[in-house]
């Protein structure tokens, strides 16, 4: 994409930004006058998550905004400006969670970007990673599609970072693997910068349906090849990639699914409606980028009715 293209793009999801947070009223979407790119990524959130290997660089550039002077710091590892609005940060050796803030001529106005300093895969030892069970996954791709390769590394979760914001709305800990919520520290996840980003726009969306809620119920989002084995998934299914969640809306935090559609049950039409709205605002062109797998399925004795969704890049839809 062309630099001006990334800035009309940027300059339409600032502006539907605000227009739908005022018919949301309350709803906030805690976005910047300006936005970062970074890793093919674009991001204006106050919040904003960024995976990186040990001793990597990452490129930053600020774009879009008011004129005037931006500047970047960094609590660890090395920040160096290339330009009046791009800046180069190469990672900590030592995996965990860091914080490169950039701020434009606002003095609050500020974009946190938390960055994440991977476990490389490679310290994973027959399925388990300091005392974490992974398993294994799948030696080839089908096709050879690039989605399917095994991850470089997984993001250490601690007592101390689980509370990190990925986005404004959602912290690292709503993307565990939902089998090991109660083991002990560490834990490890996978997680694709771009699913933050999209879950923060299906929950703008909701908001401006009339649902006051602030965050999605993620009921599953990573799993680990072990555990997705376990509950019978298919084989690639993208939870495992840090691309996946299946998630309902439940704004008195219940855990059960919102009557969205206001037939005074609650039931898989829920879930085909909530699918539905997702599915509309993926036309969008500024939306075009979060396009992907999704589903919709009923309720069973374990869960309510609930919607998949993934950011695999292409089209695939389903009833569950």
């Amino acid at each position: 994409m062309s630099a001006g293209a990334v800035q009309a793009t940027v300059f339409a999801l600032c502006a539907l930004a605000a227009s739908e947070a005022r018919s949301a009223e309350t709803f906030d979407t805690r976005t910047a006058s300006f936005a970062i790119t970074f890793h093919g990524e674009t991001s204006a959130y106050h919040d904003t998550a960024v995976m990186v290997m040990p001793g990597s660089a990452v490129i930053f550039d600020a774009i879009g905004g008011p004129p005037g002077d931006y500047t970047g710091v960094t609590d660890h590892g090395t920040l160096v400006q290339q330009g009046l609005r791009q800046w180069k940060w190469t990672a900590p050796e030592r995996p965990g969670a860091y914080l490169v803030t950039f701020q434009g001529p606002g003095k609050k106005d500020t974009i946190a970007a938390h960055a994440f300093v991977m476990v490389p895969t490679t310290e994973v030892r027959n399925g388990m990673l300091n005392g974490y069970r992974i398993g294994q996954y799948p030696p080839s791709t089908p096709k050879g599609n690039p989605i399917y390769v095994r991850p470089p590394g997984f993001i250490e979760v601690t007592k101390e970072n689980q509370d990190t914001r990925v986005s404004p709305h959602f912290t690292l800990k709503q993307f565990l693997c939902k089998e090991d919520m109660t083991r002990s520290f560490p834990k490890y996840v996978v997680l694709k910068e771009r699913l933050p980003l999209m879950l923060e726009a299906v929950l703008e969306r909701v908001n401006t349906m009339g649902f006051k809620t602030d965050t999605l119920h993620i009921m599953s989002a990573y799993r680990t090849p072990y555990y997705n084995h376990a509950i019978g998934d298919v084989r690639y299914s993208m939870h495992q990639w840090g691309g996946a969640a299946d998630l309902y809306i439940d704004p008195k935090k219940t855990d059960r699914m919102e009557d969205l559609n206001r037939d005074g049950r609650i039931d898989i039409r829920d879930a085909k409606f909530l699918y539905d709205e997702i599915d509309k605002m993926l036309t969008g062109p500024e939306y075009k980028r979060f396009q992907g797998g999704m589903g919709f399925y009923p309720a069973n004795a374990a869960h309510p009715p609930f919607v998949h969704v993934d950011v695999r890049g292409a089209a695939a839809r389903w009833k569950g």
